[in-house]
């Protein structure tokens, strides 16, 4: 049977479930488990997104280049934060996609609830070249 639960709100939901956790630390944890990659995924965004509020990051960007190499960085200082594989990056992208319809590249606003309250990010997705690039902007 096919989950229909939407994956925005499964990563609201994850939110609220590692709300009280080191992100950092969940988030390196990940690279060495083998889940299921979509979960994986929503549990991986909503981890980045934890981190973003927790660290006042004005913005989180997930590279993927062609040759499968991520990289992730944080803009509050020029830091780079735990990867996911490849796999699991490529699936971060595709979520994100499938939670804001962006296609090839596109901006788009969205609003995660968090206990309560809410934070509004910007989405851009860029794919040239066989890589791609997903922002995160925190608005303030």
């Amino acid at each position: 049977m096919k989950d229909i639960q939407s994956l925005h709100l499964r990563v609201q939901e994850m939110c609220d479930c590692y709300a009280t956790t080191d992100p950092l630390e969940e988030m390196a944890k990940m690279a060495t488990q083998k889940e299921d990659t979509r979960e994986s995924a929503v549990k991986w965004l909503a981890l980045a997104i934890l981190h973003g509020i927790n660290s006042n990051a004005e913005e989180i960007a997930l590279g993927r280049k062609e040759d499968g190499r991520v990289r992730v960085t944080a803009e509050y200082r020029d830091t780079e934060l735990p990867p996911p594989d490849a796999r699991i990056a490529s699936a971060v992208i595709d979520v994100v996609r499938e939670i804001t319809h962006i296609e090839e590249k596109g901006k788009l606003p969205l609003s995660i609830g968090l206990r309560g309250d809410s934070i509004d990010l910007e989405v851009k997705i860029k794919s040239t070249d066989g890589k791609e690039k997903l922002r995160l902007k925190f608005k303030e």
